[in-house]
């Protein structure tokens, strides 16, 4: 019997040149093996660089991928560019992990520098 690929709402940035890139929230999907995520139609490859820890298979664009913080601290370098909230998971977003249900119809946030 097949089981369901375990899924996940994921904070999602795409490595520039710059520090800080373009971020969204958005469910992805676990490979069996658990070195690859699946998020719409790419699929990320685990990789170590001191600024990314998933690469694109497809376009070799660096990301940064990691589970959203409670408090909305999510990127890795200071910064109030917006982060989109995929509308599928928006409403989870802001009541299961970000404990604000005052703010489900929001479809972006700000994440500052996370804690290490």
């Amino acid at each position: 019997m097949a089981s369901e690929r375990k899924t996940r709402i994921m904070y999602i940035e795409r490595k520039e040149e710059n520090l800080n890139g373009p971020a969204r929230i958005g469910r992805v999907v676990y490979s069996n093996s658990g070195l690859s995520v699946s998020y719409k139609d790419r699929v990320f490859r685990k990789v170590r660089d001191y600024k990314a820890n998933f690469i694109d298979t497809d376009t070799r664009e660096m990301y940064w991928i990691s589970g959203p913080h409670r408090d909305g601290r999510d990127r890795l370098y200071e910064s109030n560019l917006p982060i989109e909230i995929d509308e599928d998971v928006r409403e989870e977003y802001w009541t299961e992990i970000r404990k604000k249900p005052e703010l489900k119809a929001k479809s972006t946030t700000t994440g500052g520098k996370r804690r290490d």
